[in-house]
């Protein structure tokens, strides 16, 4: 896993072919956010995409919903 914890996030960049690329991406990010009821905070510009997570719950702190996450969205790359 090449997340970077940082200031209480785990948190890593995605760059794609193009837009339509990175859109499908983070449909699929969204449909998996959905299963484990854990959704990131999203930034989008053209093909690059920044994904934050963090738990709200329990303090804004990084915790093993995250990194579950994490490993999940892994999966999709």
């Amino acid at each position: 896993m090449n997340w970077e914890e940082k200031d209480n996030k785990l948190v890593k960049d995605f760059k794609f072919k193009d837009f339509s690329e990175a859109f499908a991406f983070l449909t699929r990010v969204a449909i998996l956010a959905e299963k484990h009821n854990h959704h990131p905070e999203i930034y989008n510009v053209y093909n690059k995409i920044s994904l934050s997570l963090t738990t709200h719950d329990s303090g804004s702190k990084v915790t093993d919903k995250d990194i579950n996450l994490a490993k999940a969205i892994d999966g999709l790359s």
